[in-house]
């Protein structure tokens, strides 16, 4: 019987194609499929193929963060098995803890640094203003103004002619 099974089974997979596998699901409710290496009725060999539904979302609508890291690992072939809920947890645990840590290490420096200007061990940092870029026409000078210089009363239709034309007549 189930050389019957494995004659239908491939019979099957060569005129429809094969079938997609639920792999996981994430916790929110994303699906992640694999569809596995396959032959064509042609005797193409067609790779591996890993893709995710994702829930309430268009392809265009994706962002960054909205598949845990594991996943997406998993769905750009960077990992061979795909990712557990424990391991996923443990490492949004970890992920979590590292975020505390550097806001701590970070509200430290700040504190050290205010003591040691306040103490005259450190410098502090000069307070430069730069404007323009070092390429600009106009840097270190005065910037051109962006108000008008003539008023409509002055204005005659096809008087004025776009800088470095050369002609001086009027079409």
């Amino acid at each position: 019987m189930s050389r019957a099974w494995q004659a239908l089974r491939a019979l099957r997979l060569r005129l429809l194609g094969p079938v997609k596998e639920l792999v996981g699901t994430d916790q929110f409710g994303n699906k992640y499929y694999r569809v596995p290496k396959h032959e064509t009725r042609a005797g193409q060999i067609i790779q591996e193929r890993r893709f995710v539904e994702a829930i309430n979302r268009q392809a265009y609508q994706y962002e960054m963060g909205d598949f845990p890291i594991e996943w997406e690992a998993w769905i750009r072939k960077k990992r061979n098995d795909p990712p557990t809920i424990e391991e996923i947890l443990k490492n949004e645990n970890y992920r979590e803890e590292m975020k505390q840590k550097i806001k701590d290490v970070s509200e430290k420096d700040k504190l050290l640094q205010a003591k040691e200007y306040k103490e005259g061990l450190v410098a502090e940092p000069a307070h430069t203003q730069v404007k323009g870029h070092a390429s600009a026409p106009y840097y270190g000078k005065k910037e051109p103004s962006q108000d008008p210089t003539s008023t409509a009363n002055t204005f005659q239709p096809g008087s004025w002619m776009p800088p470095g034309s050369g002609s001086s007549h009027n079409k």
